[in-house]
């Protein structure tokens, strides 16, 4: 398989937030399979969504190349979050490590555990504000905009 581009999306709210979105970064980087290109600047965002009173989180947004294909990639991501003391009890809990796939180049996909493009990016400040920084020029297939151009409508609406 060919590489590809993909925009991953990382999060954290618990422990040592900013370590642990460098080390799942390195993480990436040491698989075979996958090229990190770019990793946006860190940004600390309010928790949407979940239980309430959780703690901050740290947001980034990372840009690959690949050959794997989205499952695979998705089971890699998976074995990063683990390794970083990922829990899945309560939907949108507190977690130590979050990873999402954003966009798989141009691709869309549609199974019962994997969404891409992710179903909320536009609704997600802390995905397009990172994503805009690293990756403005990214087509979302489902709706034919740019990250860039999703981010001036939903994000910078002439803030």
């Amino acid at each position: 398989m060919e590489e590809v581009k993909v925009l991953v999306a990382l999060g954290a709210n618990l422990g040592e937030r900013e370590l642990t979105l460098r080390s799942a970064w390195e993480c990436l980087s040491k698989n075979e399979n996958i090229k990190t290109i770019k990793l946006s600047k860190l940004y600390e965002t309010e928790p949407v969504g979940g239980p309430p009173n959780q703690p901050m989180f740290l947001n980034a947004a990372g840009l690959l190349e690949t050959t794997l294909t989205p499952e695979e990639l998705l089971a890699a991501l998976q074995e990063v979050e683990n390794k970083h003391g990922r829990e899945r009890k309560i939907h949108w809990a507190a977690r130590t490590l979050d990873l999402d796939i954003i966009l798989y180049e141009n691709q869309i996909v549609n199974e019962p555990n994997l969404t891409i493009p992710h179903p909320r990016l536009t609704e997600r400040k802390f995905v397009l504000i990172p994503a805009n920084e690293i990756a403005a020029d990214m087509i979302v297939p489902t709706i034919g905009k740019t990250i860039g151009e999703i981010y001036n409508e939903y994000v910078n609406p002439l803030d």
